[in-house]
């Protein structure tokens, strides 16, 4: 039975955000809101945790996983960012967007594009995750909230809690976050293709 914390929007409670904390550590799987919507998280080192994500959105070992970072300079250190990626990370973070670089020895093998070696990053503009990321003091190994056979991301925390109150440890209610998943970029040496359209501003992006 998952557990159920309210935490307020603006000014998370430091007393939940650690308990949120301890649960990833202990190898748990979160639902928490970020600046698009909401997401599935867990420990960045934990390969059954990562495993039961895949069960709960019924996707296979060539998803791409998220790693949600706090700043930039966590970004650097997993992912290999040349002067003109920098420039355009610097530009468009934080915020909702995910952008695919070239993956660090840093990175798991398991969470790396098989063929590619790349990875997602991105850095939330969202005062709980922000918070959570903060606690952790790495980054959060993070997928979209969104269920087999639907189109858009769970909305509502408590229909999150009924619908998967049995396969994650903990649902964090942050109020509604909204129904668009990120921006995915793919970045390479200051060329930004875009690979999903979602939130935010994609004039950038759209050729």
């Amino acid at each position: 039975m998952a557990q159920y914390f309210e935490i307020h929007p603006t000014h998370p409670q430091p007393r939940l955000i650690r308990r949120a904390v301890d649960i990833v550590r202990a190898g748990g799987v979160i639902v928490y809101p970020t600046d698009s919507s909401y997401a599935l998280g867990c420990h960045i080192g934990d390969k059954e945790a990562m495993e039961r994500i895949r069960r709960i959105r019924q996707v296979d070992d060539r998803h791409n996983f998220t790693l949600v970072c706090r700043d930039l300079s966590e970004v650097a250190q997993y992912a290999r960012v040349s002067n003109a990626d920098y420039r355009l990370l610097k530009a468009y973070t934080p915020g909702a967007y995910t952008f695919i670089l070239p993956a660090t020895r840093e990175v798991p093998r398991r969470l790396q594009h098989p063929k590619r070696k790349t990875i997602g990053l991105r850095v939330p503009d969202h005062v709980i995750a922000q918070a959570l990321l903060t606690e952790l003091n790495e980054p959060l190994m993070s997928s979209t909230l969104i269920l087999p056979g639907e189109r858009v991301p769970l909305s509502d925390p408590a229909e999150i809690r009924q619908q998967l109150e049995h396969e994650v440890d903990l649902v964090l209610d942050g109020g509604f976050c909204g129904l668009e998943p990120t921006t995915v970029v793919e970045l390479d040496s200051g060329r930004a293709v875009l690979s999903r359209l979602g939130k935010g501003d994609n004039a950038r992006f759209v050729e």
